[in-house]
């Protein structure tokens, strides 16, 4: 369909996500499709300007690990990844192409997309911690290949609402585009396999009840974590999309800006194209701290 269209995958994979795509009168939901002979394919195409990144110096964040083939970064929670609807400056891309100007050749080189350069993987604009980003075309081909294989490791922090009675635990639930709000995830049949284990680190009961969680993703579908901590009815602190009031407890929201949640990337762990498996770690934000500093068992 990148051919038919003339777009980038991702580009078509979000047409795919979004309903825009259809074979013979129904939206296709499955990115690998057999086309048959005789069959009418429809594709919801908006021709635009591609929204070219620009170097942005003034763009704060945290270098954890740099060299010749990848970068490692800290990102702090409000910022943007890439360019996108009603983000069009700003972004963590802009502030790398000003510290890194080698990421300014890499897509046409064949490491990602022009608007996100070495981008294989995204955070959420409330969510802090790591992510890494390609600096070569093998490198960009090796981290994709590992995030699609779903063999790259992330662990992530959280703070969930009400009390996990259970020490450790695994949601095992497919996760796609919500029907009824079509910027949203749920779960649902029709999505693809998402997995998350989790592992409770500490509970809390005053000023309200909440539960410190390590969970790691098995699968890496869009804003899993949160999808499927809602599911089991224990949103992420903070979190206004999938929790609405019972994730933002007016106890433990003094220390969280408007769209932050207690969400953190604190470890990954991934194949470096050279060296070998490598894990690096973030500390807790000072933000979270203070939000756990504040709780009591």
């Amino acid at each position: 369909m990148s051919l038919l269209s003339g777009l980038p995958r991702r580009a078509v994979a979000e047409l795919v996500d979004a309903g825009g795509i259809r074979l013979d009168g129904r939206p296709v939901t499955t990115r690998s499709r057999i086309v048959q002979g005789g069959q009418r394919l429809e594709v919801d195409v908006v021709h635009e300007e591609i929204d070219v990144p620009v170097p942005d110096a003034s763009v704060v964040f945290r270098v954890v690990h740099e060299d010749a083939d990848l970068v490692v970064i800290d990102k702090p929670a409000g910022l943007v990844v890439h360019h996108g609807a009603g983000h069009h400056g700003g972004t963590l891309v802009d502030g790398l192409l000003a510290r890194f100007p080698d990421l300014a050749g890499l897509a046409a080189a064949g490491g990602g997309d022009p608007d996100r350069p070495g981008i294989v993987h995204r955070l959420d604009k409330g969510t802090s911690g790591l992510l890494v980003v390609a600096r070569t075309p093998e490198a960009y081909r090796a981290l994709a290949k590992q995030f699609r294989a779903h063999s790259a490791g992330r662990r992530y922090l959280v703070l969930a609402a009400g009390t996990v009675e259970a020490d450790e635990g695994t949601v095992d639930a497919p996760i796609g585009r919500s029907t009824r709000q079509r910027t949203r995830m749920a779960v649902t049949t029709r999505g693809k396999q998402a997995r998350t284990e989790y592992r409770v680190t500490e509970r809390f009961s005053t000023p309200v009840p909440c539960t410190l969680l390590e969970a790691s993703l098995d699968t890496g579908r869009t804003h899993q974590v949160r999808v499927h901590l809602a599911a089991i009815g224990h949103p992420v602190i903070g979190d206004e999309r999938y929790g609405r009031s019972v994730a933002r407890p007016q106890a433990v929201m003094a220390e969280l800006s408007p769209g932050r949640m207690f969400l953190h990337a604190f470890r990954l762990s991934l194949d470096h194209p050279s060296e070998g498996r490598v894990t690096w770690e973030a500390p807790l934000p000072e933000d979270l701290a203070r939000v756990l500093a504040s709780l009591a068992s």
